[in-house]
C-alpha cells in the first residue's frame, strides 16, 4: 500500500459513465441493515450522520454489529500518515464480512478516495463503490444499486456546492451535537490536503444554520460545538460583514440553556468582534481553539502562515484582555522541513510564554502530494519524536499548573455519562468534547445530558475530580 499512496493522480473526474438512476430506486428500495464507521475529525463525524439520517429516511436500518450488516459503509479520514493507516486498516479489517458475515457491499467514502481518486480502485478489489467527498447526497443510490463492477463517485466539491436537504442526522450523543457551519478551505497552507479534498470555502446560510441548530435544541441537545476548516472565516465568502460574530449572537439567542462552542479557529480569521461576542454571551463558551503550528517566523513562512511570533502574541494578549476567563487551546506540528533546533527552540519558549489551557502537537507527515515535500531540510522521524515528546512533556506540566487554580471552586459541568456506580464523566466549558481532559464526578445521582455544578476537590495533568 505505500507503493500505491506514494504518488495521487489529479484532475480525474470519473462520473462521466455511471448515471444513477434516482427517481426509479426511490421507488422500489429494500429495506437493508447497514453498519457505519465514521472515522476522522469531527466535520467527518458530521457527514457520516448526515449519510446515516438519508440512510435510515430511506427504510434502511443501522446496525452496531458489522456481522449481522448487509451493507458496510466507512467513512475515511486522509489528513496525514497515521489517519490513512487506520482507514486502510479498518477497510481490510471489515473486508472479511463479505465471507464471514452477511456484507453483500462494502462502500467507502470521503477523503480517502477524494486524495487517491480512481488509482484506489485497484487497490482494494474488496470495495464495491467509492464516493468522494462531493458525494455524500448519492449514499442512497450506492446503497440501493446492484453493481457488477467497482464504481468511483469522484465529483468537484466545488463544482456541487453544499447540499442542504433538511434531513434529521443520526447521532450518537444525544446531548452534544457539532454543527457545521462551512466546507473546505481558501487558505493554501504547504502542509495541508484540505482545500483539494474539500475545495475552496462554502460557508452554509445562517438561515439554514439556525434552522438545524433549533431543531437540534428541541431534540434535547445541550451543546453545539461550531466546525469548519477555518471556521472563524465563516461568513466571508458570502461577503457578511458580521461573519461568525453576527451567526453567534443568532444562534446565543436561541435558547440560554445550551451551551456554544467553537472549534478550528485561525489566526488571521478571528477579529475582536468575535473575541467580544463569545466573551459577552453567557451561553457561549470562552474556548479559544486556535492551531497556531508554529511560532519561529522561518518555519512559519515555509509552512504558508501569514502571521509572525508576535502577531500571535498579541492576539492571545488581546484575547485574555477582553476576556479574562478565556481557555486557549491550540494545536502544533513539529519536526516541519527546515525546522532547526533555534527553531524549535522558540516554538518551545513560546509555549511556556503563552501557558496555553491545552495543547495538541504532531509530528510532520510527509508526502509526495503536498507542496511542502519539495522543501529543503527534511527532518529525521527520530528528531522530530524527540521534540514532540519534549514539548508534550513540557504542556503536561503547564496543564497540570492550570488545572491546580480550580481546585476548591464550583464549576457548571455538562454530565456525559455514567461508567460505574457514583461516578459520572463530564465536562465544563473550558474542556472540549474528544480532544481535551474530563471531570469526574462523585455524587449519587445525576442525569446524563444535564448541567450540575461541581466542587472540584484535585486536579490531574487534564482532568479535575469534584463532587457534585
Amino acid at each position: 500500500m505505500n507503493n500505491f499512496f506514494s504518488r495521487v493522480t489529479e484532475n480525474q473526474n470519473i462520473v462521466s459513465d455511471i448515471q444513477y438512476q434516482v427517481t426509479s430506486i426511490q421507488h422500489r428500495v429494500t429495506s437493508m441493515n447497514i453498519h457505519l464507521v465514521s472515522l476522522g475529525c469531527a466535520r467527518n463525524l458530521v457527514d457520516s450522520e448526515t449519510m446515516m439520517g438519508r440512510l435510515v429516511q430511506a427504510g434502511h436500518c443501522m446496525t452496531d454489529d458489522p456481522a449481522a450488516a448487509e451493507v458496510i459503509i466507512i467513512n475515511t479520514c486522509s489528513f496525514i500518515e497515521p489517519a490513512i493507516n487506520e482507514s486502510i486498516d479498518t477497510i481490510l479489517t471489515l473486508a472479511k464480512y463479505k465471507t464471514t458475515g452477511s456484507c453483500r457491499r462494502m462502500i467507502v467514502t470521503g477523503c480517502l478516495p477524494e486524495r487517491f481518486q480512481e488509482e484506489i480502485a485497484g487497490e482494494l478489489a474488496e470495495i464495491d463503490t467509492f464516493l468522494g467527498t462531493g458525494a455524500f447526497d448519492k449514499i442512497v443510490e450506492a446503497v440501493a444499486i446492484e453493481k457488477a463492477s467497482q464504481t468511483c463517485i469522484l465529483p468537484d466539491p466545488d463544482v456541487i456546492g453544499l447540499v442542504e436537504d433538511g434531513v434529521e442526522r443520526i447521532r450518537n450523543t444525544p446531548h452534544m451535537a457539532y454543527l457545521k457551519v462551512a466546507e473546505g478551505c481558501d487558505r493554501r497552507c504547504t502542509y495541508c490536503i484540505i482545500p483539494r479534498l474539500r475545495g475552496k470555502q462554502k460557508s452554509r446560510l445562517k438561515a439554514h444554520i439556525l434552522t438545524e441548530a433549533a431543531t437540534l435544541i428541541q431534540s434535547g441537545v445541550k451543546e453545539l460545538v461550531l466546525v469548519a476548516q477555518d471556521t472563524t472565516a465563516y461568513g466571508r465568502d458570502l461577503g457578511l460583514e458580521s461573519g461568525l460574530s453576527g451567526l453567534l449572537q443568532d444562534l446565543s439567542g436561541l435558547s440560554q440553556d445550551i451551551w456554544i462552542r467553537v472549534l478550528y479557529g485561525h489566526p488571521n480569521s478571528i477579529d475582536t468582534d468575535a473575541i467580544r461576542t463569545i466573551h459577552e454571551a453567557s451561553n457561549i463558551c470562552s474556548y479559544f481553539d486556535i492551531p497556531i503550528q508554529h511560532a519561529a517566523g522561518a518555519v512559519l513562512k515555509r509552512m504558508g502562515r501569514h502571521y509572525s511570533e508576535k502577531d500571535l502574541f498579541d492576539l492571545f494578549k488581546t484575547i485574555r484582555t477582553l476576556s479574562p476567563a478565556a481557555c486557549l487551546r491550540t494545536t502544533l506540528i513539529v519536526g516541519f522541513p527546515g525546522e532547526t533546533d533555534t527553531d524549535f527552540a522558540a516554538l518551545l519558549r513560546f509555549v511556556e510564554r503563552v501557558q496555553f489551557d491545552h495543547l495538541g502537537a504532531f509530528m510532520y507527515s510527509d508526502s509526495e502530494d503536498l507542496p511542502s515535500h519539495k522543501l529543503f531540510g527534511h527532518v529525521s522521524e527520530g528528531v522530530a519524536k524527540k521534540r514532540f515528546d519534549t514539548i508534550m512533556s513540557r504542556q503536561t506540566t503547564i496543564s497540570l499548573e492550570n488545572n491546580r487554580k480550580y481546585i476548591g471552586r464550583t464549576i457548571r459541568v455538562l454530565v456525559d455519562e455514567m461508567p460505574e456506580a457514583n461516578v459520572y464523566i463530564g465536562r465544563t466549558a473550558f474542556q472540549a468534547p474528544e480532544v481535551d481532559g474530563v471531570t469526574f464526578i462523585h455524587a449519587k445521582e445525576l442525569h446524563v445530558g444535564s448541567f450540575t455544578d461541581v466542587r472540584i476537590t484535585d486536579a490531574l495533568e487534564y482532568d479535575l475530580i469534584g463532587e457534585a
